[in-house]
């Protein structure tokens, strides 16, 4: 058996802040969503995924890939959604299988109504303390983490790059 890789202290620092900050993160913004839209982040990241689309739909399994959710948990925030009057589902036109979800009228005026504040979030907590000089860096690092927690770029980091992430 080999011998355990421990963390050096220095490691062990960075970890315990980045630890910190992947459960504080995600609380605070869901929390500002919660407490403006009574959305969750996920529901918030679906809606604007559609409204970023010119015909404001997507085939479920690439909305949740856009949003980062599994096919379980997108199924039941669109769920949601459709009860809220916001989204709803359709057969795909292209093989008749698939399920495509479709941003309504009040889907679209419920995340542009969202996104200012959610944006203005995001900048306090994330980008106004790093700085534009920073910004590169946090690039290259949220890069090197997502090419080995999701080497297939299933989720979210491929689909923005072909998208703009606030709400059309």
């Amino acid at each position: 058996m080999t011998e355990p890789r421990w963390l050096s202290p220095d490691e062990r620092r960075v970890w315990l802040r980045l630890a910190a900050l992947m459960e504080l993160l995600p609380a605070a913004l869901d929390a500002q969503l919660q407490r403006d839209a009574d959305l969750t982040t996920t529901a918030y990241l679906t809606l604007a995924m559609l409204s970023e689309q010119e015909d404001h739909r997507l085939r479920m399994s690439e909305l949740g890939a856009r949003s980062n959710s599994s096919p379980s948990r997108m199924s039941h925030v669109v769920a949601r959604l459709e009860k809220d009057g916001y989204v709803r589902r359709v057969r795909s036109d292209q093989d008749g299988r698939g399920q495509v979800a479709v941003l309504t009228d009040d889907g679209l005026a419920k995340v542009r109504e969202t996104a200012p504040g959610h944006v203005e979030r995001v900048r306090e907590l994330v980008f106004d303390p790093l700085g534009p000089e920073k910004l590169d860096e946090l690039d290259e690092v949220a890069s090197a983490l997502l090419g080995v927690l999701d080497p297939g770029s299933r989720f979210a980091a491929t689909a923005l790059e072909r998208s703009h992430c606030a709400g059309s």
